[in-house]
């Protein structure tokens, strides 16, 4: 199942709780760096559109979306938004991604998160055996394939991605 390592995370337990098959991956996080996908990409070896970002968004002032998309691109929040059934999303205030997660920016991990939220996967991560997400703070992220991720996080694929 898991590879144990320097501890666990609310990330980690849902996983492990739901029985799924996942790598923790660690590696030291420079303070200085805020490019905290790219930094995880150069430091596990592992090309960047593997790598996904966790962002939160505010789609028409009313709902925070989850958006999960490779850190080789930007998210679109067209895209996002009518895939959340709404017709705007602007990025949520990175207070109100730390309430509802539970996280710090730069650490927010779709799994494990404080509250619900609808959680949506960008379809790129299907074309991938594994791809690595935050494991809830920063230096850990997490391997594990894109239909457990979607499994677990009730997450759905959409085309939510444009190029960065």
């Amino acid at each position: 199942m898991a590879k144990k390592s320097g501890g666990s995370t609310p990330a980690t337990l849902a996983l492990t709780r739901a029985g799924v098959t996942f790598h923790m991956r660690e590696y030291l996080h420079d303070p200085h760096v805020t490019d905290f996908g790219a930094e995880a990409a150069a430091a596990l070896n592992v090309p960047q559109e593997r790598v996904f970002k966790t962002l939160l968004v505010e789609v028409d002032g009313r709902e925070i979306v989850v958006g999960i998309v490779p850190v080789s691109g930007l998210l679109d929040l067209k895209a996002i938004a009518m895939a959340a059934g709404g017709k705007k999303a602007v990025m949520a205030d990175p207070k109100v991604a730390e309430r509802k997660t539970g996280y710090v920016v730069g650490g927010i991990s779709p799994l494990g998160q404080r509250t619900k939220l609808v959680t949506i996967l960008d379809e790129s991560a299907g074309e991938h055996d594994t791809i690595l997400i935050s494991g809830g703070k920063r230096g850990l992220d997490i391997e594990l394939a894109a239909t457990d991720l979607a499994a677990i996080a009730d997450a759905k694929f959409a085309s939510i991605a444009k190029l960065g």
